[in-house]
């Protein structure tokens, strides 16, 4: 069976003002949350997928990485040191054990599967239990960007129609773009990954379609062409960018205007740019 995008991990310094900033376009954003290894969160829950909104809270005791752990914590902390933005791609998992098998085989990642719970809340308040298993993989080509695949153990209590309910009528995540100078050393590890084989549209240059969105990568220069302003990790490639799909874009570009929220028209897109947008573009498409 073909992933779909899971949820899409945005690394923040203030996660109060990234809510707020969500909020301004039009999202329902959930309330703060804290993991058992310091990180905070608050959700943005979609119709099959989310983002998260994350940071490092005060006082955290940040594990590190192991010869054969992965460090969830480590990672927001270090991307945290060079940039804010899409830190971290994540798709669905039915046995995140067995997928860490896998990416061990595939040779994209030797980690143990990472086993988390905690306490979330239905939107009248009433306390639910929540568990999730982990299972990460690494491109060694960009070390900068986050992957790791997603159970949901008690997906009842997780997704609920009424944080599905936004004033800009979203639907679920569309697409998320990772930017190299070398798209082609990232095609061994994301068919791995994703479990498909890349298509080669002309804007891209490569495109995992998966059940529900694609995942594409873009040389910087057709990057700037699909999003506009973009914030690139010269160092080393990055996610610049995700686009989400909504009900009616005439819409959306009234609410932004009102919302006084920069944006741009390109092709069928509004745009917001990665300076206004915590380092990442976030474009808006019709359904």
């Amino acid at each position: 069976m073909t992933r779909r995008i899971d949820h899409l991990v945005i690394a923040v310094h203030d996660l109060d003002k990234a809510a707020a900033l969500y909020q301004r376009l039009g999202f329902h954003v959930g309330s703060r949350n804290r993991h058992p290894w310091g990180t905070e969160n608050r959700i943005v829950q979609l119709r099959s997928s989310f983002i998260e909104l994350i940071t490092v809270g005060e006082g955290a005791e940040i594990a590190p990485h192991g010869p054969n752990t992965f460090s969830f914590g480590a990672f927001v902390r270090d991307y945290l040191k060079r940039r804010e933005g899409l830190a971290m791609l994540v798709l669905d998992s039915a046995d995140a054990k067995a997928d860490a098998a896998l990416f061990s085989k595939e040779g994209i990642g030797a980690f143990e599967p990472f086993f988390f719970e905690r306490r979330g809340r239905r939107p009248d308040g009433a306390p639910v239990h929540v568990a999730f298993t982990l299972a990460f993989a690494r491109d060694e080509g960009a070390a900068g960007a986050g992957f790791f695949v997603c159970e949901q153990h008690f997906p009842e209590n997780f997704w609920n129609a009424e944080f599905q309910r936004h004033d800009n009528k979203a639907i679920d995540i569309a697409s998320v773009a990772l930017v190299s100078t070398k798209p082609e050393r990232h095609e061994d590890f994301l068919t791995a990954f994703t479990g498909v084989d890349p298509a080669r549209p002309a804007d891209h240059d490569l495109s995992f379609r998966l059940a529900q969105g694609h995942v594409d990568v873009l040389n910087p220069d057709d990057a700037c062409v699909v999003y506009g302003s973009i914030e690139l990790d010269l160092d080393q490639p990055c996610f610049v960018a995700f686009s989400i799909r909504v009900e009616d874009i005439v819409r959306q570009a009234r609410w932004l205007e009102a919302a006084e929220v920069p944006y741009q028209d390109i092709g069928s897109r509004l745009i917001v740019p990665a300076s206004a947008a915590f380092g990442v573009a976030i474009a808006f498409e019709a359904t």
